[in-house]
């Protein structure tokens, strides 16, 4: 069994169901499994992708996004999303850190090709909305699509993702996640919106963080719900698709909160469909959860990184939301903590490191064994974010540790002056 094998059993269980929306076309359960099914194909006998072998992809969110991501899971390969914000050089040294096989990519992106060719020769293209110079559009390939799907000694112990992240400082660093956390992270996100299969997910944030591809969207496809993607977010394409889609849950960032809490159309736009609004990625400033509230609609919290996949606490829907600013429990599935420097255990209100341990932590970083020894240790993953808990277990983060500024013996966070 692998990660795509769940869509298999969604479309057997209701084959019309729709699975995705998006701009405008309807993709249901079965045609998805249908769909991954001939990607893998494709991908195996006419690129040769084998098991580890890396897939990159560089666009903005569409449905065949999701698409590779099941179809590398039954062939156990490896999805490289790559962020389109990126300069051209940062792209590149993605794609050669992770030495990938193939590349998927939207025209409007296809500037990277000639350095590409370089420096990559070997790579094949493929894209997605053309035909480049030297590859063949995805369509075309999914035609000549035959044989087996799948690669031998394919399970959910297989890494599926390398997500690349810089965190604060230095070089990108890939963090790979295998089949097994997206499992258990989708657990937590149904454990966390009460997510169930009549649920209707609207994804605005971006398919290249985990964010956006974890937090609702892939739990979504697991348990069998709808979801409408939007290629990127605006306001307006925002609060037309809450009025008219009538979506149940989403995810939006403090930024894209502001930016749909500021619309003309904010104070009109009916929000009745929406049982939650969940939010994170750094500090959120209460006044923003207060105008979604205020229009009754509960906010909900979620902490994490890309190297926990990224959920590992969250405040519930249905739970206690009345603690300013926490960020919530531990995850169903997961174990948090706050250590000293020397991975001690700290009393509750004492500030100090957040520490993640589960089944949703990442593996390793890519190639990368230094950087893997000093943030992995017994298992537990060190954030580098500085946070506290209270005596309920509820959890605050305040910044990043190596924000940190000490002044007359004070610890001073810039996030908390901010």
């Amino acid at each position: 069994m692998d990660l795509s094998s769940l869509i298999e059993r969604n479309a057997a269980f209701a084959p019309d169901k729709p699975a995705l929306h998006f701009e405008g076309t309807t993709l249901g359960y079965a045609a998805l499994a249908a769909r991954i099914e001939r990607a893998a194909q494709a991908l195996k006998s006419e690129l040769g992708v084998a098991r580890g072998d890396r897939v990159a992809i560089l666009s903005l969110n569409r449905p065949d996004y999701l698409v590779l991501l099941y179809a590398c899971a039954r062939l156990g390969a490896m999805l490289v999303p790559l962020n389109w914000r990126l300069a051209v050089a940062e792209q590149q040294f993605i794609l050669s850190d992770a030495a990938v096989r193939v590349l998927v990519l939207e025209e409007a992106f296809a500037a990277l090709l000639p350095e590409l060719e370089k420096s990559l020769p070997e790579t094949a293209v493929i894209g997605l909305d053309f035909t480049p110079p030297q590859g063949s559009d995805f369509d075309s390939l999914l035609a000549q699509a035959k044989g087996d799907g799948r690669n031998p000694h394919t399970d959910l112990a297989c890494p599926l993702l390398i997500v690349y992240t810089s965190g604060t400082t230095g070089r990108p660093k890939g963090a790979v996640l295998r089949q097994e956390a997206l499992l258990w992270n989708g657990m937590m996100s149904q454990h966390m919106h009460g997510l169930i299969s009549d649920d209707h997910v609207l994804t605005v944030l971006p398919f290249f963080h985990v964010g956006g591809l974890n937090i609702q969207t892939t739990p979504a496809l697991q348990h069998g719900a709808t979801v409408t993607v939007h290629s990127r977010f605006t306001p307006d394409a925002t609060l037309a698709c809450f009025e008219r889609e009538r979506p149940t849950l989403t995810v939006l960032v403090p930024a894209t909160i502001q930016a749909v809490t500021d619309h003309p159309a904010w104070a009109t736009t009916d929000l009745s469909s929406l049982r939650a609004v969940s939010t994170g990625s750094t500090i959120v400033p209460q006044h923003l959860i207060d105008r979604f509230v205020a229009r009754k609609v509960p906010v909900l919290q979620v902490y994490g990184s890309t190297e926990t996949c990224p959920i590992a606490v969250y405040t519930r829907l249905g739970g206690d939301l009345t603690r300013e600013g926490s960020t919530g429990l531990p995850g169903l599935c997961c174990e948090a903590a706050v250590v000293d420097d020397n991975g001690n255990e700290l009393r509750p209100g004492m500030a100090g490191e957040i520490v993640v341990r589960g089944p949703n932590v990442f593996y390793e970083y890519w190639g990368n064994e230094d950087a893997t020894r000093d943030a992995l240790h017994d298992g537990w993953y060190r954030t580098g974010d500085i946070g506290r808990r209270d005596a309920e277990g509820y959890f605050w983060v305040h910044d990043r540790k190596k924000n940190l500024i000490i002044s007359g013996g004070e610890n001073i966070y810039p996030a908390e002056v901010e």
